[in-house]
């Protein structure tokens, strides 16, 4: 019975938690073979995390590089968003064919950054040493499908948008990193493992009396 309630408090901590949340690890000093930029260490990727906050409705992107960022020096880092009809696909040709896109997120390393034509407010985006957080309104990437916390997302600094050889790295490779089922969800299946075993339980102690 006491773990019948631990496992009920589980869900109901769980159903309350207002942020669903995934993070990539990337592989130090694994610049494309394709990019012929300078391998600045700031433009290798080692984290990126993506968090989505339902209570704000804003999502909180997060990466670390193999060196602190410096602004003036070449490159910024571009996020790609899947908001449910992603049909973008350009990087084939240098082997990341299942990188899809819909939207993208440009920021700078002295800390500016847009989406499209809009400006981002510089307030909601933080450089600190080889990291850099951004808080991205919602309402900036409105949904074509997907509910937010299932939105795709990718990181890939560049030195220019002249072509793919601007590419420095990417994270996660060749693939989107799509937020984690939300808590609600993971509840439910908690739940439903938890119901499932405790009848398993009442079935061999049927069995035993028998």
């Amino acid at each position: 019975m006491r773990n019948l309630y631990v496992l009920l408090a589980t869900v109901i901590a769980l159903a309350a938690t207002p942020v669903s949340a995934t993070e990539v690890m990337d592989a130090k000093g694994d610049f494309l073979t394709s990019y012929t930029g300078p391998q600045l260490a700031d433009l290798d990727v080692t984290r990126f995390s993506v968090s989505y906050d339902a209570v704000n409705a804003q999502f909180l992107l997060g990466a670390s590089m193999a060196g602190t960022i410096v602004p003036g020096t070449a490159g910024f880092y571009v996020i790609g968003v899947n908001t449910g009809t992603g049909t973008i696909r350009p990087f084939a040709s240098i082997g990341q064919g299942n990188v899809i896109f819909n939207q993208a997120i440009v920021i700078n390393k002295d800390g500016t950054g847009r989406i499209g034509a809009t400006t981002l407010n510089p307030a909601n985006i933080s450089i600190m040493g080889d990291s850099f957080m951004a808080r991205i309104d919602a309402g900036l990437l409105p949904t074509t499908g997907f509910a937010f916390d299932r939105y795709g997302f990718n990181l890939w600094p560049r030195v220019g948008f002249t072509g793919n050889a601007d590419i420095s790295d990417f994270a996660p490779e060749n693939a989107v990193l799509s937020s984690v089922p939300e808590p609600a969800s993971w509840a439910l299946m908690i739940a439903g493992i938890g119901i499932t075993g405790a009848g398993l339980r009442r079935r061999r102690r049927v069995a035993a009396i028998a």
